[in-house]
């Protein structure tokens, strides 16, 4: 009897579930895009119609996973895909960023860091429509579904909070031309990111904001995303300028605009939250 004890406690464990749910969860993601990649190429679609289905193919699998994994391990009704206020949320988390990331460039182009060049056909976007949607759902779900989400049941909300976004700005370090200002800026999103699902209880506000900053950025206005490299995008542009105003070669998210913007989104959710009791204690105060 005491044997079965340990052995549930070991399994109840935060450290436990999260180690085995991100296990699970990147197992699907690396079989789900074999998979979807050697069936895709054997249909006549062009490339960057095959890449669209296959990020949905994809993002559809790890929503799905999500759900199957933590409905069996914690036996209870996941309600952090609900489909109850799914238009609502998406459609706030793409005016937030899509108003921060506006404002980023804002900046840029007031002080005469960004000019648009040309403007493209809108089938530009496809790629990083493809590219951010599946990222944006990724990363979501690993570090605010599983790892803020399971910590926050143990440390509370602050505690959890900061650790996931720490660990977010760590998971960025291998991007190219990281820089501390562009790690900062990375980490205040993590805690934009956090905040909002602490404020909805539902990754698809999250997720929204994760996609629409990253595509709004890349895919809209043509600058650079977390240092990789230009995709296609609705508009043609060349940024030049300071780094600290512009995020050089790592794109306007590691802009200190880009900090101040996110950070008051994020101080404006957290009075949101407070205003509305969604604060989680730790355990020992309890």
């Amino acid at each position: 009897m005491e044997t079965l004890t340990t052995k549930q406690k070991i399994f109840k464990s935060p450290v436990t579930k999260i180690m085995l749910a991100l296990l699970v969860f990147m197992t699907v993601v690396i079989i789900g895009q074999q998979i979807a990649s050697k069936l895709l190429v054997l249909t006549p679609l062009d490339k960057d119609y095959r890449n669209l289905l296959k990020g949905l193919l994809v993002s559809s699998a790890c929503v799905f996973s999500y759900i199957l994994f933590f409905k069996k391990y914690d036996k209870r009704i996941i309600t952090e895909f609900a489909t109850k206020g799914i238009i609502k949320n998406i459609s706030l988390g793409i005016l937030i960023s899509f108003v921060l990331q506006s404002l980023t460039i804002l900046v840029m182009y007031i002080n005469g860091y960004y000019t648009i060049l040309n403007i493209n056909p809108v089938s530009f976007i496809i790629i990083p429509f493809t590219i951010m949607f599946t990222v944006a759902i990724i990363e979501e779900i690993l570090v605010r579904g599983i790892i803020f989400r399971i910590l926050e049941e143990k440390l509370g909300s602050y505690i959890a909070l900061t650790i996931s976004s720490v660990l977010f700005g760590v998971f960025h370090l291998a991007n190219p031309h990281c820089t501390l200002l562009s790690t900062i800026c990375i980490i205040t999103a993590g805690f934009l990111f956090g905040a909002a699902f602490i404020y909805s209880r539902n990754l698809w506000l999250p997720i929204a904001i994760h996609f629409a900053w990253n595509f709004t950025q890349s895919g809209i206005f043509g600058a650079i995303t977390s240092g990789n490299e230009k995709t296609n995008s609705l508009l043609e542009s060349k940024i030049q300028g300071p780094e600290i105003i512009t995020g050089g070669e790592f794109g306007p998210e590691g802009s200190i605009q880009a900090i101040v913007f996110c950070g008051l989104a994020t101080i404006l959710f957290l009075i949101l939250i407070h205003k509305q009791n969604k604060i989680i204690k730790p355990y020992w105060k309890r």
